[in-house]
């Protein structure tokens, strides 16, 4: 693999670094400000929306310009947002730097998506950007716990120190390492073709299964410590620990999923969804046992995260004259999936229906996602067959 991958792979990690680090210092951050953690929890919210807007508005702002320097600019942005978090006297100004390095979040995997597989041979396109991916992954097994100590140990603003570090180092080797492609080599980007995409009601579907995909995994973990603290009988201080090992099932799960997305994106689709579904349907039934809760976890991490190289490159592939702004609305989408899981996950504990019904919802989610990855598969091969049929009718008419 390129080195330059590597690069993307370094800019990945800092990225999801900031995403995720700021849950296990919430408690000091909101202690420095004064406010309450629901008030704090907001830093979390707000990023999330921001990843949104960012995903879309700066993918489409940035289309007609050159990868790579749009890649450095985002960066730019990364650092100085944390830098901003970093120092931020007031909790207004911090919110402030959550959401600037934020709006890179979702065009730096969009368009980074795009770099990377256009480094290598298209055979191997889902490999590479599972390989940047797994700088995300990394940043949930390695940088989340490192993170959460140092901040612990030094500050909550040292982590962000050590974050806008990262993203300098991301800078130097996307600069060094990641080729510049020349304008003859590509054509012109523009607006008017990314947006031709959404044309396509298979890069609709795409995105559908991006939000329920990932939705219905993100839902069952977004409230995985009230489950096994309260259900799978786990004392609070072991939790950290435990989701280092959902940690590893996410980066096993995203470098295998990378290697079958290869040989087949909708072939992996149908079946890693279909076992994420068993798996948290499993998982719900089973939460009572500390030894199946742990092994479980590491599946769902491992299903969970196999689907990602997949989904994104399905929605490329389908979008391929132009994927650029739809890669970005799919990191769009599984944000969005987050916020869905979340939403539907905390409905069913406000209905009294106990701390496994987030993985209950997760698992119907996930099932949907099933259905829907059907559809999106037969009305593609309808579509090639009937392709194919006009050629070979053409072909006739022209003997």
């Amino acid at each position: 693999m390129p080195a330059g991958l590597i690069a993307l792979a370094l800019g990945g990690f800092g990225i999801g670094l900031t995403e995720f680090v700021i849950t296990g210092l919430l408690p000091e951050v909101a202690a420095d400000y004064g406010v309450t953690e629901t008030t704090a929890g907001w830093l979390v919210t707000g990023y999330a929306l921001a990843v949104i807007v960012g995903a879309l508005g700066l993918t489409a702002a940035t289309t007609r310009l050159p990868r790579k320097p749009v890649l450095l600019g985002l960066l730019v942005l990364f650092v100085i947002g944390n830098t901003l978090s970093a120092i931020a006297p007031t909790y207004g100004v911090m919110m402030s730097g959550r959401v600037i390095a934020a709006l890179c979040h979702g065009a730096f995997f969009g368009i980074g998506s795009v770099v990377a597989s256009n480094m290598v041979a298209r055979e191997k396109r889902a490999s590479a950007v599972a390989l940047m991916f797994t700088g995300l992954t990394a940043s949930n097994v390695l940088g989340v716990p490192f993170g959460t100590f140092l901040g612990q140990a030094l500050g909550w603003r040292a982590t962000f120190w050590a974050i806008v570090a990262i993203g300098v180092v991301a800078f130097v080797g996307v600069l060094v390492l990641v080729p510049t492609v020349r304008t003859s080599d590509v054509e012109t980007p523009s607006l008017v073709r990314e947006l031709s995409a959404f044309r396509s009601g298979q890069v609709w579907l795409s995105l559908g299964m991006t939000v329920l995909g990932y939705g219905g995994m993100f839902g069952a973990f977004t409230y995985i410590a009230y489950t096994l603290t309260s259900v799978s009988g786990f004392a609070s201080s072991t939790v950290p620990w435990l989701l280092i090992v959902f940690g590893v099932g996410l980066f096993v799960g995203n470098f295998v999923g990378g290697k079958l997305a290869s040989r087949s994106i909708d072939g992996t689709l149908l079946w890693v969804l279909s076992a994420l579904t068993v798996v948290l349907a499993l998982f719900a039934v089973v939460a009572t046992s500390p030894v199946l809760t742990v092994i479980a976890l590491v599946l769902m991490g491992a299903f969970g995260f196999a689907t990602v190289p997949a989904l994104q490159t399905r929605v490329m592939h389908h979008a391929d004259h132009a994927p650029t702004l739809a890669s970005g609305a799919n990191i769009a989408a599984f944000n969005l999936g987050n916020a869905l899981g979340a939403w539907i996950g905390g409905l069913t504990i406000a209905a009294g229906l106990g701390y496994t019904s987030p993985i209950w919802a997760g698992s119907g989610i996930t099932l949907a996602a099933v259905v829907l990855t059907l559809v999106a598969v037969t009305a593609a091969r309808r579509t090639r067959a009937t392709s194919t049929g006009r050629t070979a009718t053409g072909s006739i008419a022209t003997v």
